[in-house]
């Protein structure tokens, strides 16, 4: 009798992780290529699992892809260690058991960027390696990301007639990490064509239970669940559970009035969980009919709309001005906000606050953004590196300003720490700068990164940088409307200093409807020049303005002079293609961002003038 032709009758067992048990043996490793250097130990965890009672075992392949092997140079033996890995658990289940062949999500419960065709290339392999082998049906577990599986699944199903199961994990019952209700979720593994769809992972029973009660009946899939042992404790350098096996027990019944009908374990449980379920699954028969109990909806507040408009609001309106004033690396705040006081008074929109620019600490941003909003009156683009928190740190930051009233935000990688001031400290990089603006987005819906109701919905605008410093433009755009793919509103460029390059970006940008701000940076001295082009990633100054500043070594005042002609130079040019200008204040010498945005007000007012005339 088949696997499909069992859960129509009863109730089935699920094995365990093997991961834990290989763990607890003091293997920290690629568990997966113990299917070829240890295939005794791989055999010795599944038979202990059959001994338990397990009427289904996976094999030992969650992470056996391109992508996951490639990690431990390993990319080669991807058909080896599967096959081998199928080999394995036939060998233990000795046909007391269905062996189902094992594929592990990719992006796990990180952030992630799309589907590429390098791992659609790689899941593809795994699967084929899988099914030469004569596996009994196909298990996908782990997958967060939704988009992923479902690509996956419709991948498996096009190749095979095999059972599949499809397993979500989630960061909270009964909403996956985009805000997806498990109910929804699973109908769509059920359309596509997954013979069993459910959850593993993250959650333990009590969750998973109840992330269940809203999911109905299918008649076309049943339903599957494999919880965590517990919440994981760390100690003496490991992760331990303790969860106790008999309290799994008691939960077989609560899983079956659920509609469960195949019951497996997931991280910290070993075989005694199993034979745990595997006794209280004794006398009970699959559920016929379910009593939903629907999840309270969202609650999410309507938005409040600010009546100022945000720097965003202004730059799609009309010509707009904003300056980066970098916030003081000591506690001196004094003259920072002489400056931001004079921008004001000089008529900018707003400021622009890098996030600990080059990778060197200064006072944060956040703060420094309220404190102008508050003394000065005058709003913020806030800067937000991936580098510097991971993603419980970003979001309680965007919670942060959200709560302040910040709504201008630039969502960038970040430098790497090794060029600034602690080279050795390390760079987090839980997103890219993709990610977070699609996160960021998620926000504006009311939904965390976890896929949970923030109760109430942000209004962020969201900035991207664009280098236009690359000696092919084209890769760059193609950046920008990736970026404008993900949500990003508005576009700021690093620094131009030749009028070849503003008329290069105006061209190859004149289809992008977002706003872009122009970055336009004076220049204060020859060495000033010689630093940004020889030092500064993402730089590089033309030979002529090189030149130009070279001969004022020595005169600090001519030397101002030439930087400031050299930047209305590259206003001029830029007016013509861009409504938005983003002065940098080079050493907080505000007086020279003053000067330019001036220049640019009163270059505004006469074409408008002239505008009239004609």
């Amino acid at each position: 009798m088949g696997l499909l032709e069992r859960l129509k009758k009863e109730i089935l067992i699920g094995d365990g992780a093997a991961g834990t048990l290989l763990y607890s043996y003091g293997i920290d490793r690629c568990f997966d290529q113990l299917n070829l250097s240890k295939p005794d130990q791989v055999v010795r965890i599944h038979e202990a699992y059959v001994d338990a009672g397990a009427d289904v075992i996976q094999t030992n392949t969650y992470g056996a892809n391109y992508l996951k092997l490639s990690r431990y140079g390993l990319e080669e033996e991807v058909t080896k260690i599967n096959r081998a890995a199928v080999r394995l658990a036939k060998q233990a289940a000795g046909g007391e058991a269905f062996v189902l062949g094992t594929i592990g999500g990719i992006h796990g419960a990180g952030l992630h960027s799309s589907v590429s065709e390098e791992i659609k290339r790689g899941f593809r392999e795994q699967l084929y390696a899988l099914l030469l082998e004569g596996v009994d049906g196909i298990i996908l577990e782990t997958y967060y990301d939704l988009d992923e599986l479902t690509t996956v699944l419709r991948m498996a199903r096009d190749e095979t007639n095999l059972p599949i199961i499809a397993n979500v994990s989630m960061h909270e019952p009964g909403v996956l990490q985009n805000g997806t209700p498990l109910e929804e979720a699973l109908k769509q593994l059920d359309v596509l064509g997954a013979n069993v769809v459910g959850i593993n992972c993250r959650l333990g029973p009590y969750h998973m239970v109840k992330a269940l009660e809203s999911v109905p009946l299918s008649k076309t899939a049943y339903l599957a669940a494999y919880p965590n042992a517990s919440l994981p404790e760390y100690e003496d350098g490991k992760f331990i559970y303790k969860t106790e096996p008999d309290y799994f027990t008691e939960f077989v019944r609560k899983f079956r009035d659920q509609g469960v009908r195949l019951i497996g374990g997931c991280c910290g449980t070993t075989p005694e969980h199993i034979q745990a379920l595997a006794t209280g699954r004794q006398y009970l028969t699959p559920l016929e009919e379910k009593q939903i109990i629907k999840q309270k909806p969202f609650v999410i507040k309507t938005e409040t709309i600010d009546k100022e408009p945000s720097i965003f609001e202004k730059v799609q309106s009309d010509r707009s001005i904003i300056v980066e004033l970098d916030t003081p690396r000591h506690l001196d705040t004094e003259p920072f906000f002489r400056g931001a006081d004079a921008l004001k008074r000089a008529g900018v929109d707003g400021l622009t606050l890098a996030d600990n620019s080059l990778a060197s600490p200064r006072i944060c941003n956040a703060t420094m953004a309220s404190l102008v909003k508050k003394k000065v009156g005058l709003d913020s683009l806030v800067h937000i590196t991936c580098r510097d928190r991971n993603l419980i740190g970003l979001q309680s930051h965007l919670m942060g300003l959200h709560t302040a009233g910040i709504r201008d935000i630039l969502a960038i990688t970040g430098d790497p720490t090794k060029i600034g001031d602690f080279p050795g400290a390390t760079s987090v990089y839980d997103a890219t700068s993709f990610e977070l603006i699609k996160l960021i987005k998620q926000f504006n819906k009311g939904i965390s990164f976890s896929g949970k109701s923030l109760r109430e919905k942000t209004q962020f605008k969201v900035a991207a940088a664009f280098n236009p410093n690359v000696r092919n433009i084209g890769k760059s755009v193609e950046r920008m409307e990736k970026k404008i793919k993900y949500g990003a509103d508005y576009f700021l460029t690093q620094p131009v200093f030749s009028l070849e390059k503003i008329l290069e970006v105006g061209e190859a940008t004149k289809h992008i409807t977002a706003p872009i701000y122009i970055g336009i940076m004076p220049l204060v001295s020859a060495r000033n020049a010689e630093f940004l082009h020889n030092e500064v990633p993402g730089i590089k100054l033309p030979d002529d303005i090189r030149r130009r500043m070279a001969k004022t070594e020595g005169k600090p005042r001519q030397a101002k002079e030439e930087g400031l002609a050299i930047a209305k130079e590259l206003i001029d040019s830029a007016f013509g293609y861009f409504k938005g200008f983003y002065l940098i204040t080079p050493f907080i010498q505000y007086d020279l961002s003053v000067e330019l945005a001036t220049y640019i007000q009163e270059k505004t007012k006469n074409k408008q003038k002239k505008q009239l005339l004609h």
